[in-house]
């Protein structure tokens, strides 16, 4: 397990947003506000039935800190994500009270 992000720089990573999409990609940067970096990425799109998942090639991507619900890092080879079912991830909202 790394200790810190940078750890997992250069590496590949699996980023859940606040808004349920689910993006694969190679870490190249990150800032103190975690907005990330990830080059070679692209989104998996689980669409609920036992079909394929959808693969979106994205490229050079950024995303801001505020919407990265969870960071992980994976190896590609050890998983076969195309060949599993998933629902779809709901937005993670914000009460007001």
């Amino acid at each position: 397990m790394a200790s810190s992000i940078a750890d997992w720089n250069d590496k590949p990573v699996v980023v859940v947003t606040c808004d349920g999409r689910l993006i694969m990609g190679t870490l190249a940067g990150y800032d103190q506000l975690q907005n990330l970096i990830l080059k070679g990425s692209e989104e998996r799109v689980y669409s609920g039935t036992d079909s394929e998942v959808e693969v979106v090639p994205l490229g050079l991507y950024v995303i801001r800190g505020d919407n990265v619900a969870v960071i992980a890092d994976t190896r590609e080879e050890e998983n076969d994500w195309e060949k599993q079912p998933a629902r779809p991830i709901n937005s993670v909202g914000q009460q007001n009270n």
